[in-house]
C-alpha cells in the first residue's frame, strides 16, 4: 500500500529527513538570482542550492575557486527573497573555511545573517571536521559534500569519476559516517560509482543527494542552467536536458535584432 505524500508548505532540514524516512525522493536545483529562483521555487523544488558554481555559470570562470564570500552572500540574498517554499542552502566558497575553524564559523555566520539563507554546504571530510563541528555548534545547519569536490580540482587534476579505487571508496564511506555523527543534516555525493553511492545512502540516516551518483540515493541535484539547456558545451553522462533554451533564446534574440533593423519593432500598437 502506498503512503500518501506529505504536503510541505515550507521545507526544513527536518522535512528532508522525514522524506528519506518515508522513501520520498528529494529534488534539488541551483539558483543564483531572484528571477530564476522564483520560477524554481514555484515549481515546488525541495531545495535550492546557491552553489559556488555561480563562479562558472554566472561569472564565466574556469573553476569555482575565484568566487568570494561577498559574492556568495549577494547571490544567496537574491535567492532567499524569491524562495517561499524551498530550503535554501548556500555554499561556503573556497578559502573561507578550510584553514581555520574560527574563520569557518565567521563565514557561516555572515552567510546566515546577511543573506537569510537556511543552511550552508561545505566540501570535504575528516580534514575539515573541526570547521564543521564549530559551525554546527553555533546552531547553523550544515550539508556535507564528498566525492568530486570542485574546490579541490587542482588537487585532483581532472573532473573524472572519484572513489573508483578501494582506498578512496573506503575513506569516502568513513567520511560520510563521520559527517552524520558530527550532525550534518544531509550530504551531496558528486560523480562517484552508483553502487558506492547507494551503499553510503543505505548506511546513514541523513539524506544523500546525488549528482552523477546514480539512482540509489535519496535525491538528485543539477545546475539549473544545464537542465534548461542554457549551457550547450557541457555534456556529462549524468546530465538530462529538459529544454534547449540556448537555441530558443538565440533564435528569439536573433529575431529581435532583425525586427529592430527592419523597423518592424516597435509597431504602432507597441508605442505610446
Amino acid at each position: 500500500m502506498s503512503v500518501a505524500k506529505k504536503e510541505y508548505k515550507r521545507i526544513t532540514v527536518k522535512s528532508l529527513i522525514e522524506m528519506k524516512q518515508n522513501g520520498e525522493k528529494i529534488s534539488m536545483l541551483t539558483s543564483y538570482d531572484y528571477s530564476m529562483a522564483k520560477i524554481v521555487d514555484a515549481a515546488k523544488i525541495d531545495v535550492i542550492l546557491v552553489g559556488d558554481s555561480a563562479s562558472n555559470v554566472i561569472a564565466g570562470h574556469e573553476t569555482t575557486l575565484p568566487i568570494t564570500l561577498d559574492q556568495m552572500i549577494y547571490h544567496a540574498s537574491s535567492v532567499v527573497r524569491a524562495a517561499e517554499r524551498a530550503l535554501v542552502v548556500v555554499d561556503i566558497p573556497f578559502g573561507s573555511y578550510q584553514s581555520d575553524s574560527k574563520e569557518a564559523l565567521r563565514s557561516a555566520i555572515r552567510i546566515m545573517k546577511e543573506s537569510g539563507g537556511h543552511a550552508v554546504k561545505v566540501e570535504g571530510g575528516d580534514e575539515i571536521k573541526e570547521s564543521i563541528k564549530r559551525i554546527i555548534g553555533a546552531g547553523i545547519p550544515v550539508m556535507g559534500h564528498l566525492g568530486l569536490t570542485p574546490q579541490s580540482i587542482y588537487k585532483f587534476g581532472t573532473y573524472t569519476v572519484r572513489a573508483k579505487e578501494e582506498a578512496e571508496a573506503k575513506k569516502l564511506k568513513q567520511d560520510a559516517k563521520m559527517l552524520e555523527k558530527l550532525g550534518c543534516f544531509g550530504l551531496v555525493l558528486e560523480k562517484i560509482p552508483a553502487k558506492l553511492a547507494q551503499e553510503v545512502a543505505e548506511s546513514i540516516s541523513i539524506p544523500v543527494i546525488g549528482i552523477g551518483a546514480g539512482n540509489g540515493v535519496d535525491g538528485q541535484v543539477l545546475v539549473v542552467h544545464d537542465l534548461l539547456g542554457m549551457t550547450h558545451e557541457f555534456n556529462p553522462r549524468f546530465l538530462r536536458r529538459y529544454m534547449n533554451l540556448y537555441e530558443e533564446m538565440s533564435n528569439a534574440i536573433g529575431q529581435y535584432v532583425a525586427d529592430v533593423k527592419s523597423r518592424d519593432f516597435p509597431s504602432e500598437d507597441e508605442q505610446y
